[in-house]
């Protein structure tokens, strides 16, 4: 009798370790490729510099971005490449209503649309989920990983897909607003004093978000004009995005402050919600 329960816990024990180095070993794994595409989204910065300010064209912008230009950018010889942020808050997985404490990561191409996103998010004591979005030069990636290791979501490029991705780009834009500048990829169209369209073309495609402007001339929110899928198996790039707690930064003013939703019949739903804690521009 002992001897059966002593192997029985053997067999236990070394399932145990089998399963540990199992994830471990696909833990790094998972990094790496997190790493490489951080890696590819600065090399496309590289070739890719944020524009020149032209003082003709921004006098030519709808009034209320001149504004949020002007309050955004107060230094107009700022320009970068590359910026890589830290975030953290709560989490809605999709198809889900409980949120999740959840830390994240950017690193984002301010001259054209290239980014990496990689998040954290706990599921149960002990298990986590691992989920990144890599979109660049026409190519996404979007995987989810329970324990960065069994593969939950695995979607690769469509054009439905690039262009949320696109979208996605635009959306985060007021955390690298050089990338709103005229000459870059971003075009604007007037709409009334408080608020304007920004639509970004890349790779033969483009997405469009309606941008609200407070009073400050800051960017209180985009917002998409369509509706969105909200039976997807992703949040994608979501369909609004409310941005506050606007600090300097390296020249220019950024907001910390985040909640980012889904929407759709004239209703949002947030998914993701939280502070920038750090940022880092190159």
């Amino acid at each position: 009798m002992r001897r059966r329960l002593r192997l029985t816990l053997v067999v236990f024990v070394l399932s145990l370790a089998g399963l540990a180095a199992w994830v471990g070993i696909s833990s790094i794994r998972t990094e790496r490729e997190i790493a490489g595409h951080a890696g590819t989204v600065r090399r496309i910065a590289g070739a890719h510099p944020s524009v020149v300010v032209d003082p003709a064209a921004i006098a030519a912008l709808p009034a209320p971005v001149r504004r949020y230009l002007a309050f955004a950018l107060p230094d107009s010889k700022v320009r970068y490449r590359t910026v890589t942020l830290t975030q953290e808050g709560d989490f809605r997985r999709p198809l889900k209503e409980d949120f999740a404490p959840t830390t994240a990561t950017q690193t984002v191409a301010a001259g054209t649309p290239a980014m990496m996103f990689a998040a954290t998010t706990p599921i149960v004591p002990g298990l986590w989920a691992r989920a990144y979005d890599f979109f660049a030069e026409d190519r996404m990636e979007m995987r989810a990983k329970i324990a960065s290791t069994l593969t939950v979501v695995d979607e690769s490029a469509t054009e439905a897909l690039n262009r949320t991705s696109l979208r996605r780009w635009l959306l985060e834009s007021p955390l690298y607003p050089v990338a709103l500048l005229p000459g870059g990829p971003v075009r604007w169209e007037a709409m009334d004093d408080n608020h304007a369209r920004a639509t970004v073309t890349g790779f033969g495609l483009q997405a469009s978000l309606v941008a609200t402007f407070r009073p400050d001339g800051s960017l209180e929110s985009f917002h998409a004009e369509e509706d969105g899928d909200l039976a997807t198996p992703y949040h994608g790039s979501g369909e609004h995005a409310l941005r506050g707690d606007y600090r300097p930064v390296s020249g220019m003013m950024i907001p910390h402050e985040f909640v980012i939703s889904r929407a759709a019949g004239g209703r949002i739903f947030p998914f993701w919600k939280g502070r920038v804690t750090a940022l880092a521009y190159e």
